[in-house]
C-alpha cells in the first residue's frame, strides 16, 4: 500500500517537471489572465460603504449596528415630535426601554406602542425591538447630597 502511495507521488512530480512554467512578472509575481483594459475588476478601489456593509455582514454585525440605530437616530425612526419628548434608555434582549419627559408622555406613548413597534420594525429590521418598556421621568433620589442626614427621608418633612 505505501509502495503504491509513493509510485503515485513520484508520478505527478514526473509530470509536473515536463509541463512549462508559467510566466512571471517583472514583481515576481504571478500574472492574472483576462484582465487587461478598461472595466469592472475586482482588484479595484472599492467604496468604503460597501466594504463597510461586507465585512459587517461577514463578522455577524448586523443585529448589534441595528441596535445601536435605535439609539443613534431616534428622531429618524419614531418622528420629531415623539423623539422630543421621549428617549431610549436601555435596549436589552429585544425590550426596548424609553424614558418620556412627563407622565402623560408615558401614557400616549403606552397608547402608541403597536404602532412604534412598526416604525421600528420598517426603519431598523424585524425582531430587533419585540417590546416596549415605557416609563415616565424618574424621581428625584432622597440618598445622595451634601445635606443628607440619616432618617426616615421625606416622609419627616411633609407631616
Amino acid at each position: 500500500m505505501a509502495r503504491a502511495v509513493l509510485d503515485a507521488a513520484l508520478t505527478k512530480r514526473r509530470e509536473a517537471a515536463r509541463q512549462p512554467r508559467k510566466r512571471i512578472g517583472a514583481t515576481g509575481e504571478k500574472r492574472l489572465r483576462g484582465y487587461s483594459g478598461p472595466g469592472v475588476d475586482p482588484r479595484d478601489p472599492q467604496l468604503f460603504g460597501s466594504m463597510l456593509e461586507r465585512l459587517m455582514k461577514a463578522r455577524g454585525w448586523e443585529r448589534p449596528k441595528a441596535e445601536a440605530t435605535v439609539f443613534g437616530s431616534w428622531e429618524k425612526v419614531v418622528g420629531a415630535d415623539i423623539a422630543a419628548h421621549s428617549k431610549p434608555v436601555k435596549l436589552d434582549a429585544g425590550v426596548l426601554t424609553v424614558e418620556a419627559e412627563s407622565t402623560a408622555w408615558a401614557t400616549q406613548l403606552r397608547m402608541l406602542t403597536g404602532r412604534l413597534l412598526k416604525q421600528i420594525a420598517g426603519e431598523i429590521g424585524h425582531n430587533v425591538v419585540i417590546r416596549l418598556n415605557i416609563h415616565g421621568p424618574a424621581a428625584p433620589s432622597w440618598n445622595r447630597g451634601p445635606r443628607r442626614v440619616q432618617g426616615r427621608g421625606p416622609r419627616d418633612t411633609y407631616g
